[in-house]
């Protein structure tokens, strides 16, 4: 019985013992690859740095501008005839055509003097043919000298009187008719109607012409903005000294804009007129373009964004926004040369587009630039590049050893655990 206990307690305490010895040979060898990697790693403190190679290419030149809508056409509705208004035709905001009726306006004061001046006619039309008569009798009695030269002179005098207020009174009963029709007032245009300024019963159209409402054409619809003068100077001086080219001359610039909530409007318009005189209030000059607007998205008296592609220039590098600093001293990348060190390069660029600045001159294409925790290197600096975007072998060894470590930590209790689990039973 002593025996099998004393085997038993060996065996535990032998077992217990192993575990022990297998544990710190893994802490000695642990402790070991930490030393050794400390020991390379401070061998070799050349910091790192994130890299990307620049490309040069051609892309037009894009404009910004505050701009504001305009309808494509717009008419004033008035009262051209004076009366009461006795109908509206139509729902404001609704779309019409050319000639549709939008109010009624009594047209029984204009018909009384329609009939009024018709009646005048009938009058002087009579009138002359009694003239005209005259002069067909009188011209047999002159030459046998049965009347004198004055009374023929006279009759031919009354003739031309009442021919002429027959063409007055002609006048006056197409006036009367102009007037009656104006009663039923139309759509000049075809458009979108806006609100009525009047209502039914109103009095319109005696003193002046009433405005009733307006309607506005809204597709196409035009942009109005305005481009500094400094900036066209610049373009132009561009152009005649070669550093830009003329896109498709054939075609106007195209202009996008971007509505008051911050969506872009999908549809692209074109450039119709440039001014060609500068405001001398604002040192601007005034441009006009003209935009698709099928759906009615685009409202008048809007303000929008307006962006602009004019002159193209084939020596564009694009740089990300987070690789380009600014100092008092300008704009400044940093480029790693062929041989690990880092320069600062001074570069233009004004515009930004999407994620990237567009670098006009100081890059050439093909260089390292620098695109990652920038303020941590400086002009001379000798560092290790790394490709943007890719994973090294480092990162991946890591990730490698974390996963490792999580298995043999979740193994660990049960493995400890079952031995002293059965020793102690």
């Amino acid at each position: 019985m002593s025996s099998k206990i004393d085997n038993r307690t060996l065996r535990t305490r032998f077992g217990v013992l192993t575990g022990v010895s297998a544990t710190l040979i893994a802490s000695v060898l642990l402790l070991a690859a930490c030393s050794g990697r400390d020991k390379k790693e401070d061998a070799d403190a050349t910091p790192e740095a994130v890299v990307r190679t620049v490309e040069r290419r051609a892309e037009p030149l894009t404009t910004e501008q505050p701009g504001r809508l305009e309808a494509y056409r717009s008419a004033d509705v008035r009262a051209r005839a004076g009366g009461v208004v006795m109908e509206r035709k139509y729902q404001e905001g609704q779309k019409v055509a050319k000639g549709d009726v939008l109010f009624r306006i009594d047209p029984q004061p204009l018909s009384a003097a329609l009939d009024a001046a018709r009646g005048a006619l009938a009058k002087a039309q009579a009138e002359h043919d009694s003239a005209k008569d005259k002069i067909e009798r009188y011209r047999g009695l002159l030459e046998e000298r049965a009347i004198s030269a004055r009374e023929d002179a006279e009759s031919r005098a009354a003739e031309a009187r009442t021919r002429a207020e027959v063409l007055a009174a002609r006048a006056e009963v197409r006036k009367a008719e102009l007037n009656l029709g104006y009663t039923s007032v139309v759509s000049p245009i075809a458009g979108r109607v806006r609100r009525a300024e009047v209502t039914e019963g109103a009095l319109v159209g005696l003193d002046s012409p009433t405005l009733l409402t307006r309607v506005e054409q809204i597709d196409p619809i035009y942009v109005n903005f305005s481009q500094p003068a400094a900036q066209v100077y610049a373009m132009t001086r561009d152009l005649r000294a070669g550093k830009l080219e003329h896109g498709n001359e054939a075609a106007a610039p195209q202009v996008h804009v971007t509505l008051p909530d911050g969506r872009e409007y999908t549809l692209a318009g074109k450039l119709l007129f440039t001014d060609l005189a500068v405001d001398p209030g604002t040192d601007t000059i005034a441009m006009r373009a003209l935009l698709p607007n099928p759906d009615g998205v685009l409202l008048p008296g809007a303000f929008v964004q307006v962006r602009m592609q004019g002159a193209v220039n084939p020596n564009i590098v694009r740089v990300p926004r987070e690789a380009l600093t600014r100092t008092t001293a300008g704009a400044i990348v940093r480029v790693v040369d062929a041989d690990g060190r880092v320069h600062d390069r001074r570069v233009h660029a004004d515009a930004i587009e999407g994620h990237d600045w567009l670098v006009t001159d100081g890059l050439k294409g093909g260089e390292q630039v620098i695109v990652q925790n920038l303020t941590q290197f400086s002009d001379g600096m000798k560092v290790k590049t790394k490709v943007a975007g890719n994973d090294t072998k480092v990162a991946k060894d890591v990730k490698r050893a974390g996963e490792e470590t999580a298995k043999s930590t979740d193994a660990e209790p049960q493995g400890n655990g079952s031995p002293a689990s059965k020793a102690e039973t």
